[in-house]
């Protein structure tokens, strides 16, 4: 009987668009978090009987019956969340499209909305770097060096760091390097906020001032947009198609059961 092969797929489907939504309320304060959201489609027919109109005479409709669902993707949602005043100089949120680019000990380059930055001492010097110690890099893929005494440090809209030095001056340090993908959707997640690009996303399109959309405001960090009412809807939904599935199971094996009995 298909019903018990279509229900099950049904109820796998939704197994795992639950622990997207889980994963989705589990994140709500991950700074620069995007929501992610299940793509589903439905899987082969059997056809029991084609069209056969020939001269306006005949059936004009196939007879055919499906075998379930299965998820295809899992797409991230690229709106910005609410941007939270933190008084923090070095949080640092983006305005609009793009990517900061961090570099790993291993000299891969990530990347990044959050811009919860932090300063790594180093003898005589400080770099700017994110929380798991990886480099912030400029717009020409170098570090963002201060040098020590500094302090009040600026980041412009544009992105250009200033800072003032021991005898009071005011130096340009360099400009943090903001990107884009045509295809940010095809990026990897691979945890602690970093994206990998991929052959899907594309190579990064360094966002000059000229064609530049996005800005950044110091002492903001952009928050999840992660909804928790729709995420709550989402999850009951699921929850209502896991259980119906499960019903579909049941009544199945039932009638099943009536059939092995009828010679009895």
């Amino acid at each position: 009987m298909r019903a018990l092969w279509t229900a099950a797929s049904g109820m796998k489907s939704q197994q795992l668009n639950l622990d997207t939504i889980s994963n989705n309320l589990a994140n709500v304060n991950t700074t620069g978090y995007k929501r992610q959201k299940v793509e589903f489609k439905d899987l082969l027919y059997t056809t029991m009987r084609k069209t056969d109109l020939n001269d306006g005479i005949g059936s004009p409709v196939n007879l055919q019956v499906g075998h379930g669902v299965m998820p295809m993707a899992t797409s991230r949602i690229f709106t910005n969340g609410n941007l939270e005043h933190t008084e923090n100089p070095l949080d640092v949120a983006i305005e609009g499209e793009g990517f900061f680019v961090v570099e790993t000990p291993t000299g891969e380059f990530l990347y990044t909305r959050d811009g919860n930055f932090k300063l790594s001492v180093d003898m005589d010097e400080m770099r700017l770097v994110t929380a798991d110690g990886y480099t912030i890099l400029s717009d020409f893929d170098d570090e963002i060096v201060f040098m020590e005494g500094m302090q009040n440090i600026n980041i412009s809209e544009m992105g250009i760091v200033t800072a003032e030095n021991e005898d009071g001056e005011i130096e340009e340090i360099g400009a943090i390097k903001l990107v884009k993908f045509i295809n940010p959707e095809g990026l990897e997640s691979i945890g602690k906020n970093l994206y990998r690009a991929t052959v899907a996303s594309g190579e990064e399109i360094p966002m000059e001032d000229e064609n530049r959309t996005s800005t950044l405001r110091q002492g903001y960090l952009e928050t999840s947009n992660v909804q928790i009412i729709d995420e709550m809807v989402r999850m009951i939904t699921a929850q209502r198609a896991y259980e119906i599935n499960s019903k579909t199971i049941q009544t199945a094996d039932d009638m099943l059961g009536m059939a092995n009995n009828l010679k009895r």
